[in-house]
């Protein structure tokens, strides 16, 4: 309990310089003898300089001698030190604001320029959101020995409410196709950080082509949502006939795995993540990379076989098309237990569209542009393991799981 008669007062203590052991602890110290209440507290490091606020509630009888002190200790570490007073109703004001919504809004592209940052910065701005904190996803890139397959993430912590949450979709899709990056924008709750439940498309997302080159033209008019996917699909299974099923085997040795499928499923392994395959293409194929990567479900189309071997040109069973896919991932995360705000979706295609609106987190991955006009997050610029950034991972933090 705090003394009526003695009054207190609010103040911000900002410290700049370069960071070196100890620092923190030095001035916690100093506080810590007068007596000193920490009210919020926050430190970053860039490129070794440091950048610590305290805000803390002392006496007044105190306060001099304990900003003398830390004053001293700046000094004597070279580091820069300023004071600023926070009256009590500033300081209400301030604790008033916590109430508002939160949300993260993630930019990643093969590399981030100011003109990128400015611009995604001017659309929250124009939202009337505040930033109350920035930071690094990806790892620090070497200028002599750049990676093949660069990437750049930033990630930005929001307060308030968007003045028109319909606009800002527009508006970051506008800047995702003229500055060549790539915007997650969710809100910042328990269920973002608790996500547990992925499903995949398979054709065009985990592999970076359709199964049967043959077929791309009818299947690209079909994920183009130019006609039934149904229809597709029959057309594309009749046009099998005849074909030995053994050269399902060759397709599935040369099946080209898009960039970042190995690290994603590394980390989504290795931190629990229950994984789907969710594929309106062919069940051999979605066995195949189950095997590879310890994916849990795979749910396909099964096309037959005849007793010679060869393909009958007809399949067996019901067709996974969109509605069906959004049909099991609600039976999926009901069988595992998981809120369906939980679940993530990721898909290309027109008839993903439905899983990608029913999850969580939707993501469209090098779409096709109806896709991308309907999805609420767009991954295009860079590999598929850049679904780890909208999930907030930081490369720092994954260690061996992370290598590239």
């Amino acid at each position: 309990m705090e003394d009526n008669k003695v009054k207190r007062e609010q103040i911000l203590v900002s410290i700049t310089g370069v960071d070196r052991p100890g620092l923190t602890a030095s001035i916690m110290d100093i506080l810590a003898q007068g007596n000193a209440q920490i009210l919020d507290i926050g430190q970053s490091d860039i490129h070794s300089t440091l950048c610590l606020g305290i805000l803390f509630r002392i006496d007044e009888q105190t306060s001099g001698n304990v900003m003398k002190n830390l004053l001293f200790k700046a000094t004597e570490l070279g580091v820069n030190i300023e004071f600023e007073p926070i009256g009590d109703e500033e300081y209400e004001k301030w604790v008033d604001r916590q109430g508002k919504n939160r949300y993260i809004l993630t930019i990643i592209g093969r590399g981030l320029s100011a003109s990128q940052i400015a611009a995604a910065t001017d659309v929250v701005t124009r939202q009337e959101l505040n930033i109350d904190a920035i930071r690094r996803l990806t790892g620090r890139q070497s200028i002599v020995h750049p990676q093949k397959n660069m990437r750049a993430c930033v990630e930005f912590s929001l307060r308030g409410n968007p003045r028109d949450r319909e606009e800002m979709q527009r508006e970051l899709m506008r800047l995702s196709q003229e500055k060549e990056m790539d915007f997650s924008f969710q809100k910042d709750d328990m269920y973002r950080r608790m996500r547990r439940l992925i499903c995949f498309d398979m054709d065009s997302t985990l592999i970076q082509a359709e199964c049967i080159d043959e077929l791309a033209a009818i299947t690209a008019s079909a994920m183009r949502g130019e006609i039934d996917f149904k229809e597709s699909f029959t057309r594309r299974v009749a046009l099998l006939k005849g074909l030995d099923a053994s050269v399902m085997a060759e397709i599935v040795d040369e099946m080209p795995i898009t960039e970042g499928t190995d690290r994603l499923m590394r980390v989504l392994k290795t931190y629990g993540y229950k994984i789907a395959i969710l594929s309106g293409g062919f069940t051999y194929f979605g066995e195949a990379l189950q095997l590879r990567y310890g994916i849990d479900y795979v749910y396909a189309n099964e096309v037959e076989v005849g007793e010679d071997g060869k393909l009958t040109g007809r399949y067996l069973g019901e067709i996974v098309d969109g509605k069906r896919k959004a049909e099991l991932l609600r039976l999926i995360a009901q069988v595992e237990k998981v809120n369906l705000a939980q679940t993530i979706a990721v898909g290309d295609g027109a008839n993903d569209l439905p899983m990608i609106s029913e999850a969580g987190l939707g993501i469209a991955f090098h779409a096709k542009p109806r896709v991308q006009a309907n999805a609420p997050q767009n991954l295009k610029t860079i590999g598929l393991d850049g679904v780890l950034y909208f999930l907030g991972f930081k490369d720092s933090y994954l260690g061996d799981a992370g290598k590239m």
